[in-house]
C-alpha cells in the first residue's frame, strides 16, 4: 500500500513498565532501610521485615495497577517518587520509635494504606479533572468550615489546628488546602484576563500601563483569602497561614503573568508575619529562637529544638552517622514531625538530605510540567497550584528546621508523622496523575 503523505504520526509511549520498575526499586530501598535500622540497633534484621516489605509492596502494586488501568498515559515518575518518600518516612519514624516514646510507625503505615486507597479511589471515580470546577465554591465553603472547627478544641503545643475525638486526631487544614487550590484555580481560570488586562490605570510600565484589577473581580478573591488567614491567625498556626498565602500569590502570578503580585505578596506576608509575631506569645517565642538559636544555651536553659537540629545537621557531615546511630531523642517531642528532617540530615548526612530534597524538586517539577502541558486554564492552574503546595510546604519545613525562617510546625509531606498530611498528599498525587494522563494522552491520529 502506498505510504500516506505528510508528517509521520508521533508515537506516545505509556511508560508503565518504567513506572513498575521504579515502584519496585522504591519498595526495595524502603525495606533495606528498615533492615538497616534493625541491624544497627539490635544487630539483626527485624523479625517483621518480610511482613513490612510485603505490606509496602502490596500498597505499591495496587497503586500501580490503578494507574495502569485508569491512567495509562500518566507521568511515570509521580507515583514512584511518592512511594519512595513515603517509604523513607516510614523507615525514619520506625528508627525514631526506637529512641523516643511512642509507637508511631505501625499507625503511619495504616495512614499510608488509607492514603493509597484514596489515591486509587480518586483515579477510579474522577475521569476528568474539569468536573471539580463545578464544585469549587462549595469546596471553598467546606474548607473554611474545616479551618473554623479546631477553634472549638483545646490547643496542642500552642496551636489550635487539631480536632481530637477520643484516641483519634486529625488536622482539617490539610484537607482544606486542596479545596482552596481547586477554588482558586476555578475562579482565576474565569477571571484571569480581567485581572491581568482590565481595571483602573495606576502608572505607566515598561511592558504597558500598570492596572489595578476592578474591585468586583478582585474583592471576592481577597475576601476569601482574608477569611482564611483570619481564621488561621486565631489558631496561631503561622505555617498554614504562610502556605495558603503563598498559594494565593503563586496562582495569581500564574494566572495573570504580573510580577507585581509577587512583590505585593511579599510585602503583605512580611507585615502579617511581623504583626502576628508581636501579638502572639507562641509565635513570638519562635521568632526569638530563630533570631538567636543558641541563646537558650547562653542563658543556661539548655539547647532548644532549633539548636539541637543545627547540631544534628553538623554531626551528620557529608555521609551521615548511619541509620540508628544518631541522637534523635535530644530533639524532643517534635522529632517525628517538624524535625524529622534533622534526623535525616544527621543519620544520612548531606548526601541523604540532598537526595530527599531532590525527590521533592523532581515531584514538583513534574507537576509544573503537567500544568504546562494541559490546554484548559483550570487544569493548568490546578496542577501548578497543587505542585506549588508541595514546594511551599517543603520550603516552610526545611527553612524552619535549618533556621532560615521561624519555625512554623508544618509537617514534611509524605515523610513526617501525621495521618492527615499523608492522606492529603496522596490525594494531591492522585490529582496530578489524573491530569498528567490527560496531558500526555495521544490526540486522534497519533499512535499509541
Amino acid at each position: 500500500m502506498p505510504r500516506t503523505a505528510g508528517r509521520p504520526r508521533r508515537t506516545v509511549p505509556t511508560r508503565r513498565t518504567t513506572e513498575l520498575l521504579l515502584v519496585l526499586a522504591a519498595v526495595l530501598i524502603a525495606v533495606l532501610g528498615y533492615a538497616a535500622v534493625g541491624l544497627t540497633i539490635d544487630g539483626t534484621v527485624p523479625a517483621d521485615a518480610a511482613g513490612y516489605g510485603a505490606a509496602l509492596a502490596a500498597l505499591a502494586l495496587s497503586a500501580h495497577g490503578a494507574v495502569r488501568w485508569r491512567a495509562p498515559y500518566a507521568d511515570p515518575l509521580l507515583l514512584p517518587i511518592a512511594l519512595l518518600l513515603n517509604g523513607v518516612g516510614l523507615v525514619v519514624i520506625y528508627r525514631l520509635d526506637r529512641a523516643t516514646p511512642g509507637d508511631a510507625a505501625p499507625a503511619q503505615l495504616l495512614w499510608s494504606a488509607l492514603g493509597v486507597g484514596l489515591f486509587v479511589l480518586v483515579l477510579l471515580l474522577l475521569r476528568d479533572h474539569k468536573r471539580l470546577q463545578r464544585y469549587a465554591h462549595i469546596g471553598a465553603l467546606a474548607a473554611l468550615v474545616l479551618l473554623v472547627l479546631p477553634i472549638f478544641f483545646p490547643p496542642v503545643y500552642g496551636s489550635r489546628i487539631w480536632i481530637t475525638v477520643g484516641p483519634l486526631s486529625f488536622q482539617p487544614g490539610e484537607f482544606a488546602k486542596v479545596l482552596l487550590a481547586v477554588f482558586f484555580a476555578a475562579y482565576l481560570a474565569v477571571h484571569r484576563n480581567t485581572l491581568a488586562l482590565t481595571g483602573r490605570r495606576v502608572r505607566p510600565g515598561r511592558g504597558g500601563p500598570r492596572r489595578l484589577p476592578p474591585g468586583r473581580v478582585l474583592a471576592p478573591l481577597l475576601m476569601i483569602w482574608a477569611a482564611f488567614v483570619g481564621v488561621l491567625v486565631l489558631e496561631t498556626d503561622l505555617g498554614t497561614s504562610l502556605l495558603f498565602f503563598g498559594l494565593f500569590v503563586v496562582m495569581l502570578y500564574v494566572a495573570t503573568a504580573r510580577t507585581g503580585w509577587i512583590a505585593v505578596g511579599l510585602i503583605l506576608s512580611a507585615v502579617a508575619a511581623v504583626g502576628v509575631g508581636w501579638l502572639s506569645p507562641h509565635v513570638h517565642s519562635r521568632v526569638t529562637d530563630w533570631l538567636d538559636p543558641l541563646g537558650s544555651i547562653a542563658e543556661g536553659r539548655g539547647a532548644n529544638q532549633i539548636a539541637q537540629s543545627l547540631f544534628a545537621f553538623a554531626w551528620g557531615g557529608e555521609l551521615g552517622a548511619g541509620l540508628g546511630n544518631g541522637h534523635s531523642a535530644l530533639i524532643g517531642f517534635a522529632a517525628k514531625s517538624d524535625f524529622i528532617l534533622a534526623t535525616i540530615g544527621e543519620e544520612l548526612g548531606l548526601t541523604g538530605l540532598f537526595a530527599v530534597l531532590l525527590l521533592y524538586a523532581l515531584l514538583v517539577s513534574r507537576g509544573f510540567r503537567t500544568g504546562i502541558a494541559l490546554r484548559d486554564p483550570f487544569g493548568r492552574l490546578l496542577a501548578i497550584g497543587l505542585a506549588a503546595l508541595v514546594a511551599l510546604q517543603v520550603f516552610v519545613v526545611a527553612g524552619g528546621v535549618l533556621d532560615l525562617i521561624p519555625l512554623t510546625g508544618t509537617t514534611l509531606p509524605f515523610v513526617a508523622q501525621g495521618g492527615s498530611s499523608v492522606v492529603t498528599n496522596w490525594i494531591i498525587v492522585a490529582l496530578l496523575v489524573r491530569m498528567s494522563d490527560l496531558a500526555r494522552r495521544p490526540a486522534p491520529g497519533e499512535r499509541r
